[in-house]
Formats: structure tokens, sequence, C-alpha cells
């Protein structure tokens, strides 16, 4: 295992460094002059632009620019913002917290539903109930999350008014003054991730559901699991322990897709939630000028690791569930 690790990131490390080099190369495509729409747009002086070129090292040579980027960015020093002044990484620590809540519930709501869905219609291929299933995951792959945030909101807060539910708004994991829910989880924390984490989690459970159906019902077929079943083994027996782990995979492969879909997705959820997570950062270092580049920078390399840790954990997993790939 530690072999399959080191080997995986071998190859992340090129990658990220190529990544890297794009994200950072970003700058290039603002129209104008970035150090001009900092000093005050129109009405800069050029003494307040060329203090601005000096301050920001936008008279450095570019490759000399990228490497101090990259250099302090490895540290998690992201530089200031263009805007308020503010170090980057203070505005990635207060934000951070709340988007992973939001993708957090809605893969833990994916989860949990695709993997019953799929069970129960792999189960029973072919059957009326298989159909029903299958078609219900069709609209959930169709039907945008930011849609489906809007009926959730609808639906729920407004028309049925359940559990007290916020149609807006966060609160945080640590605030005080929250009850508990099984005198564990604070409560307050809950209700306001459990309506993102339903539009979140939409796609990914039909998505998993859909895989996980099609690994089922081929895995029941097999040899070994006639064998199961003929030596009086139990339902959940056969189907967790023997049909479950090995119609994994394919599963696995397309939830480490659906994360990374998800990531993206917590951009319009919380803004239709008004709920202040990265996604609202990004879209206000863009909509308000100047463009706030060292922002868009941070979270775009923040998202990228993401990918590449989730990849990595994917792969790690892959080499619990099937020995053959430790090897490979």
């Amino acid at each position: 295992m530690g072999t399959l690790i080191v080997r995986r990131l071998a190859t992340l490390i090129p990658t990220l460094l190529i990544v890297s080099f794009l994200v950072f190369s970003m700058a290039l495509l603002l129209p104008g002059d970035p150090a001009a729409e900092i000093a005050g747009g129109v009405n800069a002086s050029q003494q307040d632009i060329d203090r601005v070129r000096e301050t920001y090292g936008f008279n450095d040579p570019f490759m000399v620019r990228y490497w101090d980027w990259l250099s302090n960015a490895a540290t998690g020093d992201f530089g200031r913002s263009w805007k308020n002044r503010n170090p980057v990484s203070d505005e990635l620590k207060e934000r951070l917290p709340i988007s992973a809540s939001l993708a957090l519930s809605g893969i833990v709501f994916g989860v949990t539903m695709g993997v019953g869905l799929g069970i129960l219609a792999g189960m029973f291929p072919g059957t009326k109930l298989d159909r029903g299933l299958m078609s219900a995951t069709v609209f959930g792959i169709a039907i945008p999350n930011f849609w489906f945030a809007m009926v959730v909101i609808w639906l729920v807060v407004i028309e049925w008014g359940l559990w007290g539910l916020p149609a807006i708004g966060f609160t945080r994991f640590s605030d005080p003054d929250q009850g508990k829910f099984l005198f564990l989880i604070p409560k307050d924390w809950l209700k306001s991730i459990f309506l993102p984490g339903i539009a979140l989690g939409l796609a990914v459970s039909a998505s998993v559901g859909r895989q996980l159906r099609a690994a089922i019902a081929d895995t029941m077929a097999s040899n070994f699991v006639r064998t199961a079943w003929a030596k009086g083994g139990r339902t959940r027996t056969v189907v967790g322990k023997h049909a479950l782990k090995n119609a994994a995979i394919p599963a696995i492969t397309v939830l480490g897709l659906q994360i990374s879909t998800l990531l993206g997705g917590t951009v319009l959820v919380e803004r239709i939630f008004s709920i202040e997570g990265l996604g609202s950062l990004v879209l206000n270092s863009i909509n308000i000028p100047p463009i706030d580049m060292p922002i868009v920078q941070a979270v775009a390399m923040l998202f990228v690791v993401i990918n590449m840790s989730m990849s990595l954990l994917i792969d790690i997993t892959y080499g619990f569930l099937d020995p053959r790939v430790r090897v490979s």
C-alpha cells in the first residue's frame, strides 16, 4: 500500500506544478492594467499606479512573480486581496469551513441515498421497483442543483414548514447556545446545512445509485454469490460482505467525479441560501471591480488540491477493496 501511495504522489506533484502555472497565468487575461484598477481606476494618478506596481511586484518579470507566488502559496500565503488589502489566507480560513460543511452534507446525503437505491434496485433487476428507481435517478441527474434548491426551499420551508428549517443563512459548528442532536451534533448547524446538502447531494445520489445498481446486478449473478447463498448466508452477509465490496469500485470512481462537480455546485447553492462561503467569495471577487485575482487564484488552487486529494484517496480505497491494484 505504501508503494501505491508513493507512486500516486509522484504523478500528482508535476500535475500540481502545471496547474499552478496555469492558475497564476490567469492574471495575464485581465483586461486593462491591474495596477491602475487597484490604484483607483480612471481617477488614479501615475504616482499611485507606480506605487501599486512596486508594492505588488508588477515590475518584476513574469517568472519571478510566479516563483514568489508559488513559494508563498506552498506555505499557505496567497498574498493580499487587491480590494481590502486583507490576507487572502484569512479569507479562506473564514469561508472554507462553511463550504466544507455544505460539501460534507451533500456527500453524506448522496452516498446514503445512492447506496440504498443502488442495492435495492440491483437486488431486483428488471422489476417494476428497479425501473421506477432508475427512472427517478434520471431526473436526479438532469435537474440542476440550483433549481432543485429553490424547489426545496419552497416546499420544505414555505409550504410545509418542517422542523423549523431555515431558508437562508448558516450557523457555524462552533457557535455557542445551540441545542444538541443525539447529544453530539449542534442542532442549529445541522439545520442550516440540511437543505443545501439535499440540493447538492441529489445528483451524487442519482449517479452513485445508477452505477452501483449495475454493479450489484452483475455481482449478484456471479458464482461466488451463488455459493454464498447455497451455504446458507444471510441477506445482509451476502449483499454487504460479498456483493457490495466487489461492486463498490465502479461506484467509488463515479463518487470521486461527482465530488469534483459538487465543489463547483456549492457556488450557486450558497448564493441561493445566502451563505457566505467560498462561492460567494469568488463571485464577489469577480463581479465587483476590480477583479480580485489573488482571491480567485487561491480558491482555484484550493479546489485543485481538494480534487487531487480526492483522487489520491480513491486510489487508496481501490487498494483496500482490490489487492490487485496495490501491485499494478
